[in-house]
């Protein structure tokens, strides 16, 4: 079975204040993808998603604040057993 959503997306935020809700609630709203996974406190938070459009992600998250610790990850090549 392919991969529907080929980017394992992961960055962290730096702003206040943040909800992990309210991050949860617009993306779900906003963008395409699955396996999303909010956390952290009012000054930083962590998100995870898979999606075909990472930069989408990055830009929401520099919306919230400012970004770090940005990983994005091709899940495609990584089963065909190659660097993501």
């Amino acid at each position: 079975m392919p991969i529907k959503y080929k980017f394992d997306t992961q960055l962290l935020i730096v702003g206040s204040p943040l909800t992990d809700h309210q991050i949860s609630e617009e993306i779900t709203k906003k963008f395409v993808g699955d396996s999303l996974i909010v956390g952290g406190d009012a000054d930083l938070m962590k998100i995870h998603f898979h999606t075909n459009q990472p930069w989408q992600i990055l830009e929401y998250g520099a919306s919230l604040g400012e970004i770090f610790d940005v990983v994005v990850e091709n899940m495609a090549r990584q089963e065909a057993g190659l660097k993501g």
